[in-house]
């Protein structure tokens, strides 16, 4: 390493603190304390080993004081002691800079490949120091559970040991943010993806959810999105399953694309319902079930915990309100768009 010089270029000014201590047993001052705090930092920077330091300082008081009395020997191995010590401090200081600087590197790297805020030309050129290559494509997971995750959780910890167990230093990212679990995988590694999705899951209880393969620098972004998106289409729409797949999902992008059209569709369709005693909620739930049962009404009546006869007189007074008969097939698919649209659009809740 070049300007790394040697362990001796740091016992600048320690035979004078040794000779001083052993003709008076004096302490070290506070002046020599920082200075040899200082020399620890350089060494640490200079990329000396504490243990390298250490053993160049032992054998400088052993060559310079082979043959001391009992009582003087006992002052300058304090004093070796108090220099050791401060120049260990300052060692350790340097490496804890050196890590949380490393660490905020990092952090920052991630923000901005997760939120395109860099050009993809500066992202790509930081990746590799990170062990990713954004000239392939990518595709994101993103997992949450009860708690906020950072680096430090355990369950961070547990799922990282899992991937590096199975999969070595292949260029894969795992990190936290905003209390979610991350895990940035080539596109052509999709079983890095199931292998996290599996393990967070365990640790957190939590969905996974998996963005669509995207290519460079700002696909990581878009399969990112992707990712947030399903889960928060998962918990509006209450969706089944730990792992979620944004390509399994297509469809509710596509529906909620002209929103305006959504909210007339759902105020047409389902409007009609605010007229029931009670409001619309109890006869929109029925047929969310209705519709999460296969429309089998025997099915929906169970999971309802009605009688055949009771669930089928809500189907009857739906079709009185709204005109549309939910056993009619050509009726049944209006209705069963218009109530997702009232699930994405958390209609009745929030009005149109």
């Amino acid at each position: 390493m070049a300007g790394r010089g040697t362990p001796e270029d740091y016992l600048d000014g320690y035979e004078r603190i040794l000779a001083e201590a052993c003709a008076t047993g004096r302490r070290l001052t506070r002046d020599e304390l920082e200075s040899r705090r200082a020399l620890g930092e350089r060494a640490a920077e200079a990329g000396h080993s504490l243990r390298t330091l250490v053993q160049q300082h032992l054998a400088t008081a052993r060559t310079v004081y082979p043959d001391l009395p009992r009582s003087s020997f006992d002052h300058v191995l304090a004093a070796v002691g108090q220099v050791i010590d401060a120049l260990a401090e300052g060692h350790e200081h340097a490496q804890l800079l050196a890590v949380r600087q490393e660490e905020a590197a990092r952090r920052e790297f991630i923000d901005d490949l997760l939120y395109r805020r860099s050009d993809p030309g500066n992202l790509a050129e930081r990746s590799e120091r990170f062990g990713l290559l954004l000239s392939h494509a990518h595709a994101v997971a993103v997992a949450e559970g009860p708690d906020a995750y950072d680096d430090a959780h355990p369950a961070t910890q547990s799922v990282q040991r899992a991937l590096f167990g199975r999969f070595g230093n292949r260029r894969i990212l795992s990190t936290t943010k905003d209390g979610r679990l991350i895990c940035v995988a080539p596109a052509d590694q999709d079983e890095v993806l199931r292998h996290f999705a599996k393990q967070a899951h365990a640790v957190t209880a939590g969905r996974v959810a998996i963005g669509r393969p995207q290519p460079g620098a700002g696909g990581v972004a878009h399969s990112y999105e992707e990712a947030l998106n399903a889960l928060d289409l998962a918990e509006r729409m209450n969706l089944d399953g730990p792992v979620l797949r944004a390509a399994d999902l297509l469809v509710f992008p596509v529906l909620t694309r002209d929103r305006q059209a959504m909210a007339d569709l759902v105020h047409g369709a389902l409007g009609p319902l605010q007229q029931a005693r009670g409001g619309p909620q109890l006869l929109l739930d029925t047929l969310t079930v209705y519709f999460d049962s296969g429309c089998v009404a025997a099915e929906a009546a169970r999971r309802l915990s009605l009688s055949v006869r009771a669930f089928t007189y809500r189907l009857q007074r739906i079709h009185q309100l709204t005109g549309a008969d939910p056993a009619d097939p050509v009726h049944r698919y209006t209705l069963q768009t218009a109530v997702i649209g009232a699930r994405l659009l958390d209609w009745p809740a929030n009005p149109l």
